[in-house]
């Protein structure tokens, strides 16, 4: 398991910012820790992701500042031009591609991504395999199951799920990490993460990552290695001090 965070550089005081989202992870830290005790799991046992889509590099250099290592993105060209000038100060930092990703993006996601957790169908598995080939890089992959079974998401439905992952980490040999899953917004998630917990269990995946500022203690409670976690941290808005400090 990868630290998501080691302790902030420097008196982080003297940045607002910097401060105000050391703050927010803290809060979302404890209360991770705290259902992990409730479920008999360890809090270290889970891996926070700080989702920064749509914010600014400069919100993701004081989240760095804060002592957060691990990110995630939903978009290859927005991960893109971010991230290569922030791991040239931040080696230890790491980038999960967790929106859905097109086949022909998939040698962009390879090159900046540390992990990609939207792998859903054949096509992407065989590009994603044609671009290691072709790069040398092997990002983990987790796949994503459409655990509601809705329409407009990304995502392999449950019952096609083994036939994926053997197409991907038999054939192809792909490095497949683990599951990924979004649940319906208007129910309950607590089935779902159930099933995807029961998934990542009958195929012996170590990692499961679902929950995001909403649910993630329940995702917690049912046995979530990762958690992505965006607006709780960032805030579901810029706030005037993020508007700055984009500008700067």
């Amino acid at each position: 398991m990868h630290s998501s965070s080691q302790s902030p550089a420097g008196n982080t005081a003297n940045d607002p910012l910097v401060a105000e989202l050391a703050s927010n992870m803290a809060e979302v830290r404890r209360r991770i820790a705290t259902a992990a005790t409730h479920a008999g799991r360890q809090g270290d046992e889970v891996s926070l992701i700080a989702v920064s889509k749509t914010h600014p590099t400069a919100i993701v250099e004081a989240a760095l500042k804060a002592g957060q290592r691990l990110f995630g993105e939903n978009r290859v060209q927005e991960a893109a031009a971010k991230f290569p000038q922030l791991r040239e100060r931040w080696p230890d930092l790491r980038l999960h591609l967790i929106g859905g990703l097109q086949s022909n993006k998939a040698r962009d996601a390879v090159e900046v991504a540390d992990a990609i957790d939207s792998l859903d169908r054949p096509k992407l598995a065989e590009a994603l395999a044609h671009a290691m080939d072709k790069t040398g890089r092997r990002p983990d992959l987790l796949i994503q199951v459409n655990v509601g079974n809705e329409p407009q998401k990304a995502g392999v439905a449950a019952g096609d799920f083994a036939a994926l992952y053997e197409l991907s980490a038999g054939k192809l040999g792909l490095p497949v990490k683990g599951v990924m899953c979004i649940p319906p917004a208007e129910h309950d998630p607590v089935g779902y993460f159930r099933q995807l917990h029961q998934i990542a269990r009958d195929f012996a995946l170590p990692v499961i990552s679902m929950g995001m500022s909403g649910d993630y203690e329940k995702a917690v409670a049912h046995g979530a290695t990762h958690v992505r976690v965006g607006s709780a941290i960032f805030g579901s808005r810029p706030s005037h001090a993020i508007v700055e400090a984009g500008r700067r």
